[in-house]
């Protein structure tokens, strides 16, 4: 790949487990890049489908066809001509032609902390049910599509979120990518 590709043709893969930050952090990367920013998740499925989050999560772990839809319809937008982040828990997997995967980490309870601000349960349920949930995931991408998303040493990346703001990431991201691929001067 070319090291004069302009970033705003650039392919990003972002992934983490919920409440790692890769959703706000692919948000705010796209925006700073000025390229699409896709995330395309169970819970957008739910909301079509008018179900809610635990029915998708409950229907997908009996029905591979959950997941396959979800990651294909996100990686067929990502494929798509023009640059774009794509923000997922198997971007980085999904998307192997990425020009840069970054996979973020963060604690059990910073995660869990960051969930429950989000959704404004109880913290102790939100641990239980993302501890869960994280389980099931772990098993179903094994199954479906052989990947171990405990195994992230593809990415070029792995960023630790738990005590870093998410513009900090980004910037540093940003300065990775400057690096990698230096827009040509004007002369």
């Amino acid at each position: 790949m070319s090291s004069e590709k302009s970033r705003k043709e650039l392919k990003i893969a972002v992934s983490g487990k919920s409440g790692c930050g890769n959703t706000t952090v692919s948000r705010l990367l796209a925006d700073a890049l000025d390229v699409r920013f896709i995330n395309f998740t169970f819970r957008n499925l739910a909301q079509e489908k008018r179900l809610s989050l635990k029915e998708v999560l409950d229907l997908a772990a009996k029905d591979d066809s959950w997941d396959r839809e979800v990651d294909t319809r996100q990686t067929k937008m990502a494929r798509e001509k023009g640059g774009c982040v794509l923000g997922s828990r198997l971007a980085i997997w999904m998307l192997p032609e990425a020009d840069l995967k970054v996979f973020l980490t963060a604690r059990p309870e910073t995660r869990a902390k960051r969930i429950q601000g989000r959704e404004g349960t109880r913290l102790a349920d939100v641990a239980e049910f993302t501890a869960s949930r994280d389980r099931q995931d772990h098993e179903r991408y094994l199954r479906i599509y052989n990947i171990n998303n405990d195994d992230y040493s593809l990415a070029d990346l792995v960023i630790d979120t738990d005590d870093i703001d998410p513009g900090e990431i980004v910037q540093f991201i940003i300065t990775i990518l400057e690096k990698k691929f230096p827009e040509p001067s004007c002369q």
